[in-house]
């Protein structure tokens, strides 16, 4: 059986050792809403999510589609693939009038 050990803390040079450099995971706030959604600006969430309807994926402009993380949030990625391909299937329809694309 090992002994417990108490960590000890080390004085290192300016720069380097611990400390010098960090990782923050903070976790999903919402989609970055500089560049194209700046521009497009949809509706958005109280969340700041991007707010789209859940069965067609349409969002508050005209010819702009949103699923995934960026319409429900952080969420498992099959939830994501499932949306994405429900998106797809949206997006044909939309544009051809009809889609062969399954519905999943």
């Amino acid at each position: 059986m090992l002994a417990h050990r108490r960590r000890r803390s080390a004085a290192a040079p300016a720069g380097r050792g611990p400390g010098s450099h960090a990782l923050i995971a903070i976790g999903y706030c919402h989609p970055e809403h500089a560049g194209a959604l700046a521009e497009l600006r949809p509706a958005l969430t109280g969340r700041g999510l991007i707010a789209a309807d859940d069965h067609d994926y349409r969002t508050s402009r005209a010819k702009v589609f949103a699923c995934g993380d960026a319409r429900r949030g952080q969420s498992l990625i099959v939830w994501a693939i499932r949306e994405g391909r429900q998106c797809a299937a949206a997006v044909d329809r939309w544009l051809a009038g009809g889609t062969d694309l399954p519905w999943v």
